[in-house]
């Protein structure tokens, strides 16, 4: 598990780990309308206040005690852990109560102008909305066939909650949304984006230029929402 906060060791901008977390972080929160993150040692809580994910923890600089430390006094359902770290290394650090979230990958790349067409019959739409940036690409009918957002944080843009609905999938659609968020961001004066991507996602974003930085695994306690 890392101890410090240590530069990426792959090509890409001189960002430590530490100041990616901490931007997406922030990025985040906006994003999903959220309070902003505060400081705690190692790196950020956010309250987000939602049934099922009440609190988040996300750490960046951490050791096995500190994290086996922090899983034992965070006990109110709905509790989130992140770690910029392994799943195994989350999983051997908590106790037992905790459930593993699926696996996340922190990600970065350049963020440059220009964008790109969609296949006919689709068009894309980029709209700001308050402090977020949607693209969307919609059918011939109007409907939404992909989507994503951006937030900035800084000289960072953070992308959020990427996706391509099933019936339109396989068509490039996800590569337009993303294309077209990078531009928007560029043209803002955003240097570097950054993201957290799934298994499956992170092969997208790798055809996409960019790199993955670390895992970002997490762990949670299960809400019971209660009879419906």
């Amino acid at each position: 598990m890392p101890d410090a906060p240590a530069r990426a060791a792959v090509d890409g901008p001189p960002h430590t780990q530490a100041e990616l977390v901490m931007a997406w972080g922030r990025g985040w929160a906006v994003s999903r309308d959220t309070p902003t993150p505060v400081a705690v040692p190692g790196g950020f809580r956010i309250d987000v206040g939602r049934p099922g994910h009440r609190v988040r923890h996300v750490l960046h600089t951490y050791d096995a005690d500190s994290l086996g430390r922090l899983g034992r006094e965070l006990t109110e359902p709905g509790t989130w852990i992140k770690v910029s770290g392994d799943r195994a290394g989350l999983r051997a650090a908590l106790p037992d109560a905790w459930t593993l979230d699926i696996a996340g990958h922190l990600m970065s790349a350049p963020l440059t102008p220009g964008a790109a067409e969609p296949p006919a019959p689709y068009a894309t739409r980029v709209v700001a909305e308050g402090g977020v940036v949607v693209a969307t690409v919609l059918d011939a009918y109007g409907h939404r066939a992909a989507i994503g957002r951006l937030a900035a944080a800084g000289e960072f843009g953070i992308v959020d909650q990427v996706e391509t609905e099933p019936a339109h999938r396989r068509r490039g659609l996800g590569s337009v949304v993303m294309r077209a968020l990078c531009d928007h961001a560029a043209r803002l004066g955003m240097r570097t984006g950054i993201l957290v991507a799934t298994d499956e996602g992170r092969a997208l974003y790798r055809a996409l230029g960019w790199t993955a930085r670390s895992d970002l695994s997490g762990a949670y306690l299960s809400e019971d929402p209660g009879p419906a």
